[in-house]
């Protein structure tokens, strides 16, 4: 699908207790039970703003969750770790991101990306982020590459995309 029909087909919108979150199945156990059980505590303590993309306000194609986060500049690969502070440096973590089973494949995944990104970036307009950071789950890192998300050497399996990346995705 392209992105305007997926606008003109869905909106993303904060999660609310009208949102049917039980039906959600994205075939990943953990992902289906975080949404289910726990989005909405993390939502109300503050640990996880999460948003939820649906075509009707009530039925929920996929989400994802943003929240304020650090890494440390040492982990970083070392050309670009020795440009910054030794501070850990603020970054807005991805984490977790799954569309419904049904609608996998559909161009969804990208479009809930590409809004997480564009939220992360207007945050940092008002709260300082360098970075967008996701620990991927099996299956999910070539999709993280595939969008110029670059592996902490540390830790192949998370992976950063710079907030001067994201401003280029995002220029008129």
């Amino acid at each position: 699908m392209a992105r305007k029909a997926l606008a003109a087909n869905y909106r993303i919108e904060a999660l609310d207790a009208h949102h049917d979150r039980a039906s959600f199945c994205c075939g990943v156990s953990e992902l289906d039970t975080y949404l289910q059980q726990r989005a909405g505590q993390d939502l109300r303590r503050k640990l996880a703003a999460v948003f939820v993309l649906t075509p009707d306000g009530e039925t929920i194609s996929g989400y994802y969750t943003l929240s304020a986060h650090s890494i440390a500049g040492a982990d970083l690969p070392h050309d670009l770790g020795k440009q910054l502070p030794r501070f850990p440096l603020p970054v807005t973590l991805l984490g977790r991101m799954a569309v419904a089973q049904a609608l996998q494949g559909t161009g969804l995944g990208e479009y809930l990306l590409l809004d997480a990104l564009n939220r992360a970036l207007k945050g940092s307009l008002h709260v300082a982020s360098w970075a967008v950071v996701v620990d991927a789950k099996a299956g999910a890192r070539s999709f993280y590459l595939k969008h110029d998300f670059v592996p902490l050497p540390t830790s192949p399996d998370r992976l950063f995309l710079p907030m001067k990346t994201i401003e280029t995705l995002f220029a008129v």
